[in-house]
């Protein structure tokens, strides 16, 4: 296998755990920007309904980035996927993903989680 197939594959397999971790930090700024405005809800001079659109915004937002994730998870499969055929899965081990982890939203219908009474 040539150096250039080999600096290929190492500067995309670095790009695509950036870019994961990016949207994992992008979730995490959602969570934490959603917990400072319910915290700021619950000032006793605020009323309930104050930022109840901007937060249904922000669940969208959020909706978006998991969505991003997961389409960052196809795509490293995908780029396994060609890893593994073009290197014969050489200098390193293979990243494995499990199906439910890239599972469409309508896919996951058996994955609810009960609800206790």
């Amino acid at each position: 296998m040539s150096d250039r197939i080999l600096n290929d594959a190492h500067n995309i397999r670095k790009l695509i755990r950036e870019a994961e971790a990016l949207a994992d930090e992008s979730m995490i700024a959602c969570a934490r920007l959603k917990q400072a405005m319910l915290a700021a809800r619950q000032n006793p001079e605020v009323e309930v309904a104050d930022g109840q659109r901007a937060l249904m915004r922000l669940n969208q937002a959020e909706s978006q980035a998991l969505a991003m994730s997961t389409t960052l998870l196809r795509v490293h499969d995908e780029l396994s996927k060609i890893g593994r055929e073009k290197m014969g899965g050489e200098n390193g081990v293979d990243t494995v993903i499990p199906k439910e982890a890239t599972a469409r939203l309508d896919d996951t219908a058996d994955l609810k989680v009960p609800v206790e009474a």
